[in-house]
């Protein structure tokens, strides 16, 4: 019997629809990676206190949820390029908190956490005061792909991709699994 917990962690990514390439890098890099960390935490038979869901956005800018049931949410839109941490924003608690969480990726040197999440799929939670993360990535080749015929599946490091999922699935498991939500 599946039970849902009514307290969330979103993992995202969106499909972007452009006339020319694939969308692999914009964004469906990030859509795999937030499918690929939910089957690594299910596959390892891990389950957390809140419940982890993994949209994949088809169109920018949703609307609509209900927010206080979100603990973070997090967006790849960036490419999925080798993962250098996260960017986030939350109060000063929470940004202690995912401090800490991000010490445990150390072992794949991705421990930085940077100021500002972004991602225009959860900016709308943001800005009421949910806590957001988003991917950083050694990203300096992410406009040479971003809406050309260039943005194809060729481009992506699968290497790279299994450590941005790496990244995706444990900050999501760990934070799910603390005793509380993060503070707002």
């Amino acid at each position: 019997m599946i039970v849902f917990n009514y307290e969330v962690v979103l993992l995202s990514g969106h499909l972007d629809s452009w006339d020319v390439g694939q969308g692999a890098m914009d964004d469906g890099g990030g859509v795999a990676i937030s499918w690929e960390a939910l089957s690594l935490i299910r596959d390892l038979g891990l389950r957390p206190k809140r419940t982890l869901r993994t949209v994949l956005w088809s169109a920018e800018e949703p609307g609509g949820a209900n927010i206080s049931n979100f603990d973070l949410v997090m967006e790849s839109d960036l490419g999925t390029f080798s993962p250098l941490g996260l960017q986030f924003t939350g109060s000063d608690k929470a940004r202690a908190i995912m401090k800490e969480v991000m010490k445990l990726l150390a072992a794949i040197n991705v421990t930085s956490l940077e100021e500002h999440g972004e991602g225009t799929d959860i900016d709308m939670w943001m800005k009421a005061g949910v806590p957001g993360a988003s991917l950083h990535t050694a990203d300096q080749r992410y406009f040479w792909f971003h809406h050309s015929d260039g943005d194809t599946m060729s481009v992506q490091n699968p290497e790279e991709m299994n450590l941005c999922s790496a990244v995706w699935a444990v900050v999501a498991y760990v934070v799910a699994d603390l005793e509380e939500m993060l503070p707002r």
